[in-house]
């Protein structure tokens, strides 16, 4: 719990003190899609699968953590420095990357007792990480769209 706890501490920090290249309206945007990304997921891969799960079986309050105190304020630097005007090897290798660091932080996780698999296999989250990075990447230039089309008007 400890990591846990010190995770959602270090997140929170990053995540509000980094220099901000989205506007206040992406930010919340997509922070709300991102919160909401993940608790889809769960619902069907964590309560109806039971594939894995936070801390014990079914639903705990401490799960909560994760998607208000980690996946939030990952989503925020994730998109914030999203290499969106460089080419597209540099975009891919950024996605990788962060998959990457996802699955070594999924097995920190792990290791510390909050996070358990039940059936799930660590080659999944290798290929599940890429796609949800995609599908935020993915709302945050329909969020960028919609504020364009929205100022032009």
């Amino acid at each position: 719990m400890l990591f846990l706890i010190l995770s959602v501490i270090v997140f929170s920090l990053i995540a509000l003190f980094i220099p901000k290249r989205m506007s206040g309206i992406e930010i919340i945007t997509t922070t709300l899609f991102a919160l909401y990304l993940e608790a889809l997921v769960n619902i069907f891969l964590d309560f109806k699968y039971d594939l894995y799960g936070y801390f014990s079986k079914g639903v705990d309050w401490r799960g909560l953590l994760y998607g208000f105190g980690i996946f939030g304020q990952v989503s925020i630097v994730y998109l914030n420095y999203f290499p969106y005007n460089k080419k597209l090897m540099s975009k891919v290798i950024y996605i990788v990357g962060w998959s990457v660091f996802a699955y070594i932080y999924e097995l920190l996780f792990l290791w510390s007792k909050t996070y358990y698999y039940n059936g799930w296999k660590c080659w999944y989250s290798l290929i599940l990480y890429p796609i949800l990075y995609l599908i935020l990447r993915s709302f945050h230039k329909y969020v960028l769209f919609l504020l364009k089309k929205y100022q032009q008007s």
